[in-house]
């Protein structure tokens, strides 16, 4: 689980910066002009809109695998072969858009573009999430992926750290896109080269060798349940065990006054410099 995890983060972010969601960073951009306060709240609110397109799909699918549980070797079969198939896909160029799958979802676009907002800011991300030409095997893998576990809760999960992959991005490019120089956005875009007279982008050529190699890890590990844990088992226990001490009413009462603490701190010095401010733009008006 933690090895599809990681790919469905990877996928996120490899989505988001494909050639045809480029389009997306203007659109958002616009959206989130003002304070780096302000971009976190339009980075939640696209997470949302995300979330509620994505998990749903993912819920639908881990329900349908947990039915055929009991054909899991035909599930890990087919799982792996269609994973290998979307990852050539990807390479080749061979895309197609999964938002057609999705009803209203051209009524949702438009509607994205002549709102404002943080509701403009959800619409983005409940289309964005499945738009996309080049984007859709990488969705493909991801949903394929998910009806693989043959778990409902496992395979919103994927679909929810999928989103999040590109929603971490997503922000980041936001708050550092004036800081950055004109080959450092090239950078971001990928690029495109030759072979054998085709023409291939580095983006989709990594994300789809990503997505074949994990169709090979499914078919070789079972379903990836003989793979080897990203985090030892005596670290997780360790974990749990420190998790517990969390569920302490009084941990939680520390926490809450902790917060209200930062809060008020965060509010105090916002109003002092608004308060100082304030004679300056007096006196600068008086000048004139």
């Amino acid at each position: 689980m933690e090895i599809g995890l990681l790919t469905a983060f990877l996928g996120g972010m490899l989505a988001l910066l494909s050639p045809c969601s480029a389009l997306l960073l203007p659109a958002f951009f616009a959206s989130t002009v003002g304070t780096k306060m302000q971009l976190l709240v339009h980075g939640a609110v696209f997470y949302l809109g995300l979330a509620l397109t994505l998990v749903p799909f993912g819920l639908g699918l881990g329900a349908l695998g947990s039915l055929l549980v009991s054909e899991r070797g035909l599930i890990i079969a087919v799982t792996a072969v269609v994973l290998v198939i979307l990852g050539l896909a990807q390479i080749f160029g061979f895309g197609f858009d999964l938002s057609r799958m999705l009803p209203g979802a051209t009524k949702l676009q438009e509607s994205a573009s002549a709102r404002t907002g943080l509701f403009r800011t959800l619409l983005l991300g409940a289309v964005g999430g499945v738009a996309g030409f080049c984007a859709g095997p990488i969705l493909g893998a991801i949903l394929t992926l998910a009806f693989g576990q043959s778990n409902l809760w496992n395979a919103g999960a994927l679909l929810a750290v999928y989103g999040l992959g590109m929603v971490v991005p997503l922000v980041i490019i936001a708050a550092l896109w004036q800081k950055m120089s004109a080959r450092g956005r090239r950078a971001l875009r990928g690029r495109t080269f030759t072979v054998l007279g085709r023409e291939f982008h580095s983006t989709s050529v990594i994300t789809g060798t990503l997505i074949v190699a994990v169709g090979a890890l499914f078919w070789f590990t079972n379903g990836l349940v003989s793979l080897p844990s990203l985090i030892p088992t005596d670290v997780q226990v360790w974990m749990q065990e420190r998790g517990t001490v969390l569920a302490n009413p009084i941990v939680d009462m520390v926490a809450i006054i902790v917060l209200a603490a930062i809060a008020l701190t965060v509010w105090g010095v916002r109003r002092r410099r608004n308060e100082s401010a304030t004679p300056q733009e007096s006196a600068f008006e008086q000048s004139q």
